[in-house]
């Protein structure tokens, strides 16, 4: 009779509280709270929770669905716990008065205040990175003076147009990827003022066939000039990423970077600290070369995410030179699941933003008859 009564007692509410108890490490959230959990069935004293996550997880979704097991078999009359866990990534709010671009769930911008703090190399093993917990993910080099994606990516050859209007996107280890660098010699300089620049890089976003993207990696050039301006006001960013390293001269000019994208109304996802500590690769000593703490202060400041640290590492220099990038190169590498856990970071925090609705709603056309 007890264990009748027990079993009895078990309703959706205490599965949830149970589930509440759990904090999911990327949201910084419960499941619940973050309204993930889609649905709660009870045969007895069987239960069957089904989550959707709002971000790519491949990497912890066995880890997710066995701290979700555990909280919810310690429920009194709970006989058996089954977790059905999957990913369902959906377009995010952008700036007023713009819309997203037809193909591309997400934009993700990847900026810096200033060049040398390694924020193309973050951009690609970021993309990457997204790539491998599950999404479908294309870069935009938009570094229209110096671009490098194309020598990362170890991709050669120029893009195919089949209507002579538009181009389709090249390919590397399973990535779309635009870029200026696949139209030109990789040795001539483009000598062009601003308006030809901003003009290149709308055309190389627009007039790419981008084939159904859940997220679109933006590898923005450095500063706060015409390319980033055009960015801001045209183009549809669900949300940037600002790089650093820890020296104070880099996180002068991050700030500005980041002050930019909370002018024009993008949500600053979190900083990555690049460079963050150098380990000697002979004797072990670890050093911070470019100082200490300065992402993290930095974050605290102005109250966005610290994503995640990345060491000053021969092989990422080594590995993104010879069109490898770490994520793709050594995938088991203590380097590359830093680079899949700041991925997941930032997709999980873009996952609780406002969604977009747009699509949902018909267009309304006035007619006079």
């Amino acid at each position: 009779m007890q264990e009748y009564l027990a079993m009895s007692e078990l309703t959706q509410d205490s599965i949830n509280e149970a589930i509440k108890g759990y904090v999911e490490p990327h949201l910084e959230k419960d499941l619940v709270t973050a309204k993930t959990v889609k649905g709660v069935e009870i045969d007895g004293g069987k239960v069957k929770v089904t989550i959707e996550l709002g971000f790519p997880a491949k990497g912890v979704m066995d880890e997710i669905s066995s701290k979700v097991k555990e909280k919810v078999s310690a429920v009194e009359g709970v006989t058996d716990i089954e977790v059905a866990i999957s990913s369902k990534i959906v377009a995010h709010s952008v700036q007023k008065a713009l819309k997203p671009i037809d193909n591309i769930k997400n934009i993700i911008a990847v900026a810096s205040g200033k060049g040398g703090v390694g924020k193309s190399t973050t951009a690609v093993n970021l993309a990457l990175a997204l790539a491998e917990e599950g999404a479908k993910v294309g870069i935009l080099d938009a570094d229209i003076y110096g671009p490098s994606q194309p020598r990362m990516l170890g991709i050669s050859g120029k893009p195919e147009s089949t209507d002579g209007k538009t181009l389709e996107p090249m390919e590397g280890y399973g990535m779309q990827a635009m870029s200026i660098g696949f139209l030109i010699d990789e040795e001539t300089p483009m000598i062009w003022r601003g308006p030809m620049v901003t003009q290149a890089l709308e055309q190389l976003l627009n007039d790419t066939n981008w084939d159904s993207l859940d997220y679109l990696v933006v590898d923005l050039p450095p500063g706060t000039g015409d390319t980033q301006l055009t960015l801001a006001q045209k183009v549809p960013v669900s949300g940037a990423v600002i790089v650093t390293t820890p020296q104070d001269i880099a996180l002068l000019d991050a700030r500005k970077g980041l002050k930019m994208f909370e002018k024009v109304e993008v949500p600053v996802l979190g900083i990555v600290e690049n460079m963050s500590t150098h380990i000697c690769s002979s004797c072990g000593h670890e050093e911070h070369i470019f100082g200490e703490g300065g992402g993290a202060s930095m974050a605290n400041q102005y109250h966005v995410d610290l994503l995640g640290a990345l060491p000053l590492d021969i092989r990422i220099r080594e590995e993104t030179d010879g069109g490898k990038p770490t994520v793709v190169a050594e995938p088991e590498a203590r380097i590359s699941q830093v680079y899949r856990e700041i991925a997941r970071t930032t997709a999980a925090k873009l996952s609780l933003q406002a969604k977009d609705y747009a699509a949902k709603f018909p267009n309304i056309v006035i007619q006079n008859n």
